[in-house]
């Protein structure tokens, strides 16, 4: 019975509070609900500048855009001339991470679902290569794209894919754990059979949470917007129209039949 918890943006329509004036558009964690309250605590909103795309806001630095910063640059630590292997290169934050990578001076690899997928990848993102994880011998394209090795995995999906890029790790790869969508079907979780081999390439995998580096969310965004502005980094929303479609965009999610951010606009 409760309020099925996401990202929103919206205009104050009326306001008991200095912090959030009549009129200025804010975003938070507003809920699944056209009408959300705010206030100081747990339900607090972020005031946005004046002029900002509201797609920019849940896109670029929403979370998903500020969970690639923080994952990639915090966890995964990429350097100048390393191979970054990126699943789900095609989502919102995939997208995001690689270009970033890019940005760092990396050679970035990314996995899809589907040859347009892959070609957006290539194509719009400016990734180097990108992969069909749908086809056959997984791991054998990813040995191929990536000969001397993964230096950082960023992985978005989990499962073989995941499989795949430990087969394929370079001494000292960092693995940043930010998703698993391949897990979240409803289906017993089944974990990489070969983890052994952080072992034996005495890799580091680690996952994170990006609503930890809150303090930091005007850092990331300053960045990602120098960035855009350069034309380093582009992002797409997919927008579907009408609060009653909220369910069916949200299934979306795991149908894999968009590309970047997945918004509702109400």
């Amino acid at each position: 019975g409760g309020v099925v918890r996401g990202l929103g943006v919206g205009t104050v329509v009326a306001s008991r509070s200095e912090r959030y004036p009549e009129g200025a558009m804010v975003t938070g964690m507003t809920g699944w609900q056209e009408l959300a309250i705010a206030d100081g605590g747990r339900r607090s909103m972020q005031v946005l500048p004046d002029g900002t795309d509201p797609l920019d806001a849940v896109g670029l630095f929403g979370p998903t855009g500020l969970a690639a910063y923080f994952g990639l640059l915090d966890v995964g630590r990429p350097q100048p001339g390393d191979t970054v292997l990126v699943s789900g290169a095609a989502g919102a934050t995939g997208s995001v991470a690689g270009q970033i990578a890019k940005v760092h001076g990396c050679r970035v690899v990314g996995t899809a679902g589907g040859p347009d997928k892959c070609r957006t990848v290539v194509d719009d993102y400016g990734f180097d290569a990108c992969i069909d994880y749908r086809g056959d011998s997984l791991g054998d394209r990813v040995a191929e794209e990536c000969p001397d090795g993964i230096d950082v995995f960023f992985d978005n999906v989990g499962g073989d894919v995941l499989e795949a890029a430990l087969r394929n790790l370079a001494i000292g790869a960092r693995i940043v754990v930010c998703g698993a969508i391949s897990q979240y079907d409803g289906a017993p979780p089944r974990g990489p059979r070969n983890y052994t081999q952080l072992i034996m390439r005495r890799a580091r995998m680690e996952g994170f949470l990006v609503f930890d580096h809150a303090e930091r969310y005007p850092e990331a965004m300053a960045d990602l917007g120098r960035w855009a502005g350069e034309g380093a980094i582009t992002h797409h929303v997919d927008v579907v129209d009408g609060f009653e479609n909220v369910p069916t965009a949200f299934a979306r999610l795991f149908t894999g039949d968009k590309i970047g951010k997945n918004a509702v606009h109400l």
